[in-house]
Formats: structure tokens, C-alpha cells, sequence
């Protein structure tokens, strides 16, 4: 069932009835060009973002080095002691955890360990 105001949005929307079919090719491009312009905002505003911030989350896990401190999504703070395929050691307090490399956040420092 459509609401009221999506009726009148339509019958509002629509080419005049009767008008000469220039004027509806031209409303048919404004239509189109509506569609094409907002298609462009939203790839500008969300899809090329997050793009680039997958690309710089991929960037600093491939450079990620033991001896690196890091943080992960969930907060744990440790110093990156041994790195896997998918995987990664930490050691954080007098603990060894292994997570998963898309488990950290950030790359806090790159101190090496002594």
C-alpha cells in the first residue's frame, strides 16, 4: 500500500499530460540526469571513502612488522611478536594472543623489541 504523500510525489513528478513530445524527451533527460548526477555524489561521497580507507588498512597490515606495537579493534594494546598467513602474536602484559590481522586497528608505533 503507498502512503498518500508518495501519490502526490508521482502525479506531481510526472511530464505534463498533453505536452509536446519535445517537452517530455526533455523532462525524460532531466530525469536521467537527476539519476546519473546523484549516482556520482554517492560514489564520491561514499564508495571511493571507503575504498581508500580499505586500501590503507590493507597497506599497513602487509607492512606490519614484529617489533611494531599495535591496537586492535577491541583495544587490546600488545607488541607484534610473530606474524602468520592470517594471523598474528602479540604479546600484551606477560600474555602471547593470537588474533587475526583484521582484528587490528591501528599501528601505534613501529619500536622494535630488545
Amino acid at each position: 500500500m503507498l502512503s498518500n504523500s508518495y501519490v502526490a510525489m508521482l502525479a506531481l513528478g510526472g511530464p505534463a499530460a498533453g505536452g509536446s513530445p519535445e517537452d517530455q524527451k526533455k523532462a525524460m533527460f532531466m530525469q536521467v540526469g537527476m539519476m546519473v548526477f546523484f549516482g556520482i555524489i554517492f560514489y564520491v561521497m561514499l564508495i571511493r571513502p571507503q575504498q581508500k580507507r580499505a586500501k590503507e588498512q590493507s597497506k599497513m597490515l602487509n607492512e606490519l612488522a614484529a617489533g611494531d606495537k599495535v591496537t586492535t579493534s577491541s583495544g587490546i594494546v600488545g607488541i607484534v611478536v610473530g606474524i602468520k598467513d592470517n594471523s598474528v602474536t602479540i604479546r600484551s602484559g606477560e600474555s602471547k594472543l593470537e588474533i587475526t590481522k583484521a582484528a587490528i586497528g591501528e599501528v601505534v608505533s613501529g619500536t622494535s623489541v630488545s
